[in-house]
């Protein structure tokens, strides 16, 4: 067993090694480091102090965006991206990536869900808030699906020379949702990490399994 193993690390390329280490294990020991913290209710000492921070520095203009993006990140818009994105793909004969689109965004959504009924994290309550939530706090929904969707279009698009367009975009989107949930009071800090973190490992762990079959459509198109 032990010399498969090293056989498999030594035929495996350095650019798949390092996309796991960085993209599936050091993101899933951070987030397990968290989630410990947060099912023992232990307290994360920076949290209140940066939230009540921002709450006082946030303008009028980034209140109005992160209500504007509570909405747009919302069930009702990110469920129709869900459901049509993978339509698309699958109608215009791009079924891999098809397949690919419902298995990452579906199942971080799913995993997310999963999370909130375990870990049952409560909201923060430090002032009024302008959106109504409900549900557990950790890991936020919101920034889970908003991290899929952008590793997702960045995986896509990587072979091709859109790749950092669509690294700075995605990454510009998961980073602007994860600032309004704190900046609403929502959510906690560790909430929208651990969606990004969530997100990152399920769809590049997605990619992984499927990789074999999206290459070939990616050669084509690239």
């Amino acid at each position: 067993m032990t010399g498969s193993l090293t056989d498999l690390a030594r035929r495996a390329q350095p650019a798949t090694l390092l996309r796991l280490f960085l993209g599936i294990l050091l993101p899933l020991t951070v987030l397990g480091l968290i989630g410990e913290d947060v099912l023992e209710k232990e307290r994360f000492a920076f949290e209140t102090p940066a939230m009540l921070w921002l709450h006082g520095h946030a303008g009028g203009a980034l209140t109005g965006l992160s209500v504007f993006m509570n909405y747009f990140g919302g069930p009702l818009v990110m469920g129709v991206v869900i459901v049509l994105l993978p339509t698309i793909f699958w109608f215009t004969r791009h079924r891999p990536q098809a397949l690919f689109a419902l298995l990452a965004l579906g199942g971080a959504a799913g995993v997310q869900a999963i999370m909130k009924r375990i870990f049952q994290r409560p909201r923060p309550e430090l002032w009024p808030r302008l959106v109504t939530e409900t549900g557990a706090s950790f890991p936020s929904g919101h920034s889970t699906v908003a991290a899929a969707l952008a590793v997702l279009v960045v995986l896509l698009l990587w072979p091709t020379r859109l790749r950092w367009p669509a690294l700075v975009l995605g990454a510009g989107y998961y980073a602007l949702m994860a600032l309004s949930r704190v900046v609403l009071g929502v959510h906690y800090p560790t909430d929208v990490l651990a969606g990004g973190l969530t997100s990152l490992v399920w769809v590049l762990g997605t990619y992984q399994i499927l990789r074999g079959r999206l290459l070939p459509q990616h050669a084509g198109r690239a």
